[in-house]
């Protein structure tokens, strides 16, 4: 699977390890070389700061190259969860930080000069439900200042209940803005290097990343990598992995003229690019679908019910991670003595959240806070949240547990399964094996993940090992693809 963005993606140049031997550290080392890694180095570069980004595969290659790429302060129903989970103060705050990621870009883009469409954003609903949360969040998107208004009738072709409008929000190709904030860090002394894993961090004075290739010494390490790489903090038990699929396709006649997202489910995200059509929806936890190719088809079958004659061009997924109170986590790591920092939890709103992100940790370091960060640093833990993330953790545990009953009680019967197909089994002893075929090839590893012990599930969409405790991913010679492991899966004969 490979999105439009990265299929179309211009050469990026970047930098050889051997640029990160100075003798001297850098002042800030950013792990991470999506949206938020990039705007983070760019901005501590504008004040001077020697910055180095380590990247372990490409850049822009996780969320940031296979997103939706919908920059807007509209987000479906996500302020009513927010307030559901905090209190109004820390909505306020929390659309205070998108808009300020919101016009950086928009500002970045155009000195950049990378095109952007400006389109309204559209949320809507279908059902009767559906319709009371369109009504809830209509409230509390004004309360927090938003200038939302309510619409009828849109431009799709099925029936809706309700719709939530924003006017004049955007969208663009993120890899354009990937390719523009390398070369601008390049260009202000900073180093991105890629095809670097970071495998730990110590927080000494200076702090050390730890990678394959060797020490990266550092003032400061900042992990902007979707899901933090280190378990201190526990933050891999705070945030739920999510995982949905998005499609392009030619031909689907006309074409909508906003950003749609539906706040009933099946949650579905429409746009246009060019003459393009986008549907994106289907989320699932990682690791945890019965199949995932069903869930393809069934968003296939869905678009071309209402676009029949479209033709599918691309097909992708992206993962994303959620909080217990759904505001993103950012500033420094417990246990980090003010030299590690840490990005995550954005809940599918990358583009704008990736950016205020990037904000507050710069404005973190150089002491210069805006309100809004203060806001969200000091936010309360409500009972609501805390439940919510009780209720996360209990559904991990009936997963691990799940996974290591369904392995013990299978033996394999095959020595190679078949074309895409993996299996988790015992094999000899007591130790799961998973064992994929994949373009002839059999590949034989234990199937316990190496980050805390959970037993991966096969992903017969992505041909991956995906674990469903807390999303970490790995293809199917068990390279790690996705946090929180830094380790690859282990090899069983």
């Amino acid at each position: 699977m490979t999105s439009l963005w990265l299929d179309t993606s211009p050469v990026v140049p970047t930098d050889a390890v051997a640029a990160l031997g100075a003798e001297t550290p850098f002042d800030e080392v950013v792990v991470g070389a999506g949206l938020t890694g990039l705007v983070t180095a760019l901005l501590f570069a504008r004040r001077g700061r020697r910055v180095a980004v380590l990247e372990a595969r490409s850049v822009g290659a996780g969320a940031t190259g296979n997103t939706t790429a919908k920059l807007s302060l509209l987000q479906g129903a996500h302020l009513q969860r927010i307030r559901r989970n905090t209190y109004q103060a820390v909505v306020d705050a929390y659309v205070a930080g998108n808009r300020a990621g919101f016009d950086w870009m928009i500002d970045y883009l155009d000195e950049a000069a990378v095109p952007v469409e400006r389109r309204d954003a559209f949320s809507y609903s279908t059902t009767r439900k559906g319709l009371a949360l369109i009504d809830d969040e209509y409230l509390v998107a004004r309360r927090a200042g938003l200038p939302v208004v309510k619409e009828f009738s849109l431009d799709l072709p099925f029936g809706t209940t309700s719709a939530l409008k924003l006017p004049d929000q955007a969208q663009f190709d993120p890899m354009q803005v990937v390719a523009s904030l390398v070369a601008d860090i390049r260009a202000l002394g900073g180093v991105v290097v890629e095809g670097v894993r970071v495998t730990g961090v110590s927080a000494s004075n200076p702090a050390v990343a730890h990678t394959a290739s060797g020490d990266v010494v550092g003032r400061r390490i900042h992990l902007t990598t979707g899901t933090p790489i280190l378990d201190r903090g526990l933050y891999f038990a705070k945030l739920t992995p999510q995982r949905s699929y998005a499609m392009a396709f030619e031909g689907a006649g006309q074409l909508p003229g906003g950003m749609y997202l539906s706040v009933d489910g099946p949650s579905r995200s429409i746009r246009s690019r060019g003459d393009l059509l986008l549907t994106v929806g289907n989320g699932h936890g990682v690791g945890r679908a019965e199949s995932e190719s069903a869930l393809v088809d069934d968003l296939t079958d869905w678009t071309l019910s209402h676009w029949p004659g479209a033709r599918r061009t691309h097909v992708w997924s992206a993962q994303d991670y959620a909080t217990p109170h759904h505001v993103p986590f950012v500033g420094w790591l417990p246990r980090g003595r003010g030299r590690v920092y840490l990005a995550t939890g954005y809940e599918k709103w990358g583009m704008t959240n990736a950016v205020q992100a990037a904000l507050t940790i710069v404005s973190d370091v150089m002491g210069d806070p805006e309100p809004w960060m203060t806001t969200l640093h000091h936010r309360a833990t409500t009972p609501i949240a805390m439940a919510s993330g009780v209720g996360s953790n209990a559904a991990t545990a009936v997963w691990a547990a799940k996974g290591w009953l369904r392995a013990l009680s299978r033996r394999h019967a095959v020595i190679a399964p078949p074309e895409g197909v993996g299996v988790v089994a015992l094999s000899r002893g007591l130790v799961p094996v998973a064992r994929s075929t994949v373009e002839g090839r059999v590949c034989s590893l234990s199937a316990v993940c190496p980050h805390l012990g959970g037993i991966v599930t096969w992903n017969d969409a992505e041909r991956s090992w995906d674990c469903p405790l807390h999303g970490s991913r790995f293809d199917a010679d068990g390279r790690v693809l996705e946090g929180p492991s830094t380790r690859d899966m282990t090899r069983r004969g």
